[in-house]
């Protein structure tokens, strides 16, 4: 076979230029033979790879070390701007900022992981352009709760087989039982807590997005836990939520 090959599935050849593109952005850059060496490959595959990926604005070099190039920007900014979700909630997202002083997100899924698309701040010193775009376990997160109890069961087995039930705190969900218990909960009240179960002194509270009866994303609110108690969450900021929800739904029906 040669190197376009199927590999599970796959084409080779693509399977080692989504590696290579992987590895670039968990190193931060790095050059021609730390990649071969780190990927088991020969220098000359990886410096073709490269060369394509310069070419067409995918990759940049400065000095000897390769870095991702900002047409992956590009693309990012065009599929954001293509979720229902994000066309319709950003106003509702700034608005939760202001109203709350607490950080918003708005969160949609994607193969068994809640992923941040947009999000404001508040009256907390995180840069969320870093979280932007990252993935996330949805087990241990206000709004990926929300999102696995509007999903069918078969769905939820099929993300808990696929990427566990990992622990983050000691108040973490790592029982599959517990979490069905937990999302039947979130299903009757219509909204999800996490109390320090993705990180120790971070609360929040998060509701689904529906449309047409099928979850798309989840839009919450987190903060620490001195501010943000969950007397809080399921009062002022709940009830905040809520009317954001209901505008972003009333916005959808209208598109």
């Amino acid at each position: 076979m040669n190197g376009d090959s199927d590999r599970g599935g796959g084409i080779n050849s693509d399977e080692t230029l989504f590696d290579l593109v992987e590895l670039l952005r968990e190193l931060d850059g790095a050059g021609v033979t730390e990649l071969a060496e780190r990927l088991g490959i020969a220098k000359s595959t990886v410096h073709g790879h490269l060369t394509t990926l310069r070419r067409r604005g995918f990759a940049v070099k400065r000095g000897g070390r390769y870095e991702l190039g900002l047409r992956f920007f590009e693309y990012g900014q065009y599929v954001r701007s293509q979720l229902e979700i994000v066309q319709s909630g950003t106003f509702a997202v700034e608005r939760l900022e202001e109203e709350t002083g607490e950080m918003v997100w708005l969160l949609t899924h994607q193969n068994g992981k809640a992923i941040y698309v947009y999000g404001r701040a508040g009256d907390n010193d995180i840069d969320v352009n870093t979280i932007l775009g990252t993935r996330t376990h949805m087990h241990c997160n206000s709004g990926g709760k929300a999102i696995l109890a509007h999903l069918p069961e078969s769905a939820v087995r099929d993300v808990v087989d696929a990427h566990g039930l990992p622990r983050r705190t000691d108040r973490t969900i790592t029982d599959p039982d517990r979490l069905f218990d937990e999302l039947d909960r979130i299903r009757q009240q219509g909204y999800a807590l996490n109390r320090s179960e993705d990180l120790a002194g971070i609360h929040a509270v998060g509701v689904p997005l529906l449309v047409d009866g099928e979850v798309q994303g989840a839009l919450s609110v987190a903060g620490p836990a001195h501010r943000l108690s969950q007397e809080r969450c399921e009062g002022a900021v709940l009830d905040r939520l809520r009317a954001a929800t209901d505008e972003i739904d009333l916005t959808l029906a209208y598109r």
